[in-house]
């Protein structure tokens, strides 16, 4: 009998931190599954958008967390592969967001540290939503990576599927805030 009860509190406690406070991302220009801004949007491809990246904020990253990433994608893309459209690390453990334009590596608006790596666009940076005419809503997924590692040994030429395998092999937990758009 007693071999049980320690199993089950042992059980509890390795259940306690999910009953903590949750990892979450948000953003002043992004109301959840809501439509996106044309201020988000891309200018280019057809699209007239301001392309500038929103301000995101994040709060309760799980214990350990030594650094952080940001990434942005489209998982509807005709691609069969989705669309990167942001990828950003080596964002600082005491980092509590990412400001407004951030997304504009010319901005100067992040840590020397951080790193803004290829998207799909094929250049560093934010590029906003800009899914084919009549495709349909796509969904434009921001995740927030918490990382066991104070930054990952890649450069600014490092494409989104390289960065994803390093953030897969280093994540503590991710957050994810969802917006629409479609044309």
């Amino acid at each position: 009998m007693q071999k049980i009860a320690l199993l089950g509190l042992s059980l509890l406690g390795a259940t306690l931190p999910a009953l903590g406070a949750e990892f979450t991302v948000s953003s002043p220009q992004i109301a959840p599954n809501a439509t996106l801004a044309n201020e988000q949007v891309f200018k280019g491809f057809g699209c007239e958008g301001g392309n500038i990246s929103p301000q995101l904020l994040w709060k309760n990253a799980p214990e350990g967390t030594k650094s952080f990433a940001v990434t942005a994608y489209d998982p509807d893309a005709p691609t069969g592969s989705g669309w990167w459209h942001w990828v950003v690390f080596n964002i600082p453990a005491d980092a509590i967001g990412l400001p407004k334009g951030a997304g504009n590596p010319e901005a100067g608006l992040l840590p020397k540290t951080v790193i803004q790596s290829r998207t799909d666009f094929g250049q560093p940076g934010y590029g906003g939503p800009c899914p084919p005419v009549g495709h349909g809503p796509h969904r434009y997924q921001f995740t927030v990576h918490a990382l066991k590692v104070d930054s990952l040994p890649l450069d600014a030429q490092a494409p989104a599927a390289m960065v994803g395998f390093y953030l897969n092999q280093n994540s503590l937990g991710k957050a994810t805030l969802e917006g629409l758009y479609t044309r």
